[in-house]
């Protein structure tokens, strides 16, 4: 059991090109040395051999530095700091006078509409609306009753059928959801 504790791990440190310096294995692979090692596992993974040691190039270096560093910013990072929300603001100010603008284009836009007989297709609107909200207190009020569900049921279903047989059937979709 004691000999198990004491493995030892060979690969930790790789040698830079020109064999005077070494560093810690990567994290991170170029791609140029993503291929190689591809290339490798498929040529020695045929053959069952073992792979030779490779070289750390310095594109490797620098990914696994930038790796590291983009590791270590994002646990420095403040989530809640008042800097992360203003970054997220407009980058352009607001512009009145185009907004402005924008508005009583619309204004224009609803009035036109509502002339003839875009008047009658407004009060039709808020007449579904309202048919709608009075089912929806109809069912508020049964709630507040505490009926039993079945007692619910019924009573929800005979507003809804005095709602079918005053109101046209063109608005049942608007009012009643089915």
């Amino acid at each position: 059991m004691a000999a198990s504790k004491q493995q030892l791990v060979t690969d930790e440190w790789v040698t830079f090109p020109g064999g005077e310096l070494e560093g810690q294995r990567p994290k991170v692979l170029c791609a140029a040395c993503r291929d190689a090692l591809k290339r490798e596992a498929a040529t020695y993974g045929a053959l069952g051999g073992a792979r030779r040691s490779r070289l750390l190039c310095f594109d490797c270096y620098r990914a696994d530095l930038a790796r590291a560093r983009a590791l270590k910013d994002a646990g420095d990072l403040d989530t809640a700091s008042d800097a992360r929300f203003q970054s997220q603001l407009p980058f352009e100010p607001v512009n009145h006078a185009r907004l402005e603008g924008l508005k009583a284009a619309r204004a224009d836009a609803q009035s036109t509409a509502s002339q003839g007989i875009g008047h009658y297709a407004d009060k039709r609107r808020h007449a579904q609306i309202q048919a709608r909200h009075a089912l929806q207190t109809i069912a508020a009020g049964l709630k507040a009753r505490q009926l039993t569900p079945a007692a619910q049921a019924q009573a929800m279903a005979a507003a809804t059928h005095a709602a079918e047989l005053q109101l046209p059937e063109a608005w049942l979709p608007y009012v009643v959801s089915r």
